[in-house]
């Protein structure tokens, strides 16, 4: 894949107060390269299509910031959209001077000019952003695009895979490799359940001492477990952390029951657990496009997130709960617990974790979703995840949505969305907006 690379376009003519536009200029320069480094910058403002196509020649960016130094007529944008279709930002910069004399950007007619046009060429998803380069607002607009961009770039060298087959009635979860290569530009592998207890049961015990003493150390209780689930656990961890390795997984999807209990003898919600503290997206039940969420999730935030389902909710407290069974990262327990283990609570075999999340003053539930005509859609949710111990077996947080919890609840399950959900630790409302205009799909936000 190409080195990944955002190209910053000010587009302009000579004909208006430069002295204006090149402070701009210097100021959005400025910004920009300290947004991101694989910001790419012209020397100087690009005043003629001539200028244009020269600094286009110089660069492959996948990201796109079109900003109106000044006006400019839609030749610019066209030539632009002619070379080069990635995602796009156009940035109309603010009138910096108001007196009653000479117009010295036109910054805004531009962005309609260029607006216009990219409609005309069939392009209606791009990003947009208002103000100039020191305003707030706008810092956070283009820091939400360039990491929405860089999300963007990734999925597209992702490689998942799908661990075993989804159960009856979980069809939600299930993928086709063709649509994650098509929407996403996600390659998925598939493998089954079987051959990683195989190779699970193949390790020698000195083979297995890195992935036991991270266990051990990450893990409250684990030596509570009977040794032989406590071993066979272990095994099952390395087989995981040795495919995912060897392969290049980002992400992956895992069948757990019934196959682990019965044709193992131990859960694989643990070894889950584990793969999200190391920042390897997995989600159990073979939800496929959940361990997607979950890893776009953390790839904005650098931080393990949680997969859970939607069980419980308060009105008076205006919250929801999202529990699963004991998968959720070791990283993720409550200071006052720890990553606690015990058994799963439906067939009382261990280890699984047993916590309660910590809390987080900004949280975002999130889903990409597949609807029933094949397409795919961004549940977002914003809110915050409160101090609040486990609420049933398993691990659990509480989430305080910014809209009424009970209006989230009904509109949600009257849309169809399906019953899994991510919690991302951290307000990134914005940078998934940015990315479903990138991949051109919809996206739900209940606030």
């Amino acid at each position: 894949m190409a080195e990944y690379q955002v190209a910053y376009l000010p587009i302009g003519v000579p004909t208006f107060h430069l002295e204006s536009a090149q402070a701009e200029f210097e100021k959005s320069v400025g910004l920009l390269t300290s947004l991101s480094t694989q910001v790419v910058c012209p020397q100087n403002m690009l005043l003629t299509i001539e200028e244009l196509n020269a600094f286009l020649d110089t660069i492959s960016p996948q990201l796109l910031i079109i900003q109106n130094i000044t006006f400019a007529n839609a030749a610019y944008v066209s030539q632009i959209r002619h070379r080069f279709s990635g995602p796009t930002l156009l940035w109309t910069l603010r009138e910096p001077v108001i007196d009653g004399g000479r117009l010295r950007l036109n910054s805004l007619t531009g962005a309609y000019s260029a607006a216009n046009a990219m409609h005309a060429l069939g392009d209606n998803r791009f990003a947009y952003v208002f103000g100039a380069p020191e305003e707030e607002a706008v810092i956070h607009k283009i820091h939400a695009f360039l990491r929405a961009g860089e999300v963007y770039h990734k999925l597209h060298s992702l490689k998942m895979a799908a661990v075993g087959h989804t159960p009856q009635g979980f069809g939600f979860g299930r993928a086709l490799d063709s649509e994650l290569l098509h929407t996403f530009g996600v390659t998925l592998e598939s493998i089954e359940t079987r051959e990683l207890m195989e190779k699970a049961v193949s390790y020698t015990e000195e083979e297995c001492a890195d992935c036991r003493k991270a266990a051990e150390q990450a893990m409250t209780g684990l030596e509570n477990t009977p040794a032989k689930n406590r071993d066979a656990f272990v095994r099952l961890y390395k087989a995981y952390d040795d495919y995912v390795k060897a392969n290049g997984i980002g992400a992956l999807s895992s069948r757990c029951w019934p196959d682990f209990f019965t044709a193992y003898g131990t859960p694989v919600c643990s070894v889950l657990a584990m793969l999200n503290d190391n920042l390897v997206a997995s989600a159990c039940e073979s939800d496929v496009y959940g361990a997607l969420s979950m890893y776009i999730g953390t790839q904005l935030t650098s931080l393990p997130t949680f997969f859970g389902d939607p069980v419980s909710l308060d009105e008076v407290e205006n919250t929801i709960t999202y529990w699963h069974c004991g998968t959720a990262a070791c990283s993720l327990a409550r200071v006052d617990t720890g990553a606690q283990v015990g058994v799963h609570p439906n067939r009382k075999i261990g280890p699984t974790m047993e916590f309660g999340c910590k809390p987080a003053e900004q949280a975002t539930v999130f889903r990409m979703g597949r609807k029933v005509d094949g397409t795919f859609r961004l549940f977002i949710l914003p809110g915050r995840a409160l101090d609040k111990p486990k609420q049933f077996c398993g691990t659990s947080v509480v989430v305080q949505p910014k809209a009424d919890a009970l209006r989230v609840v009904e509109s949600s399950v009257k849309a169809g969305w399906e019953p899994h959900f991510t919690v991302i630790y951290g307000d990134v409302k914005d940078e998934l907006l940015a990315l479903a205009d990138m991949l051109r799909l919809e996206a739900e936000v209940y606030e």
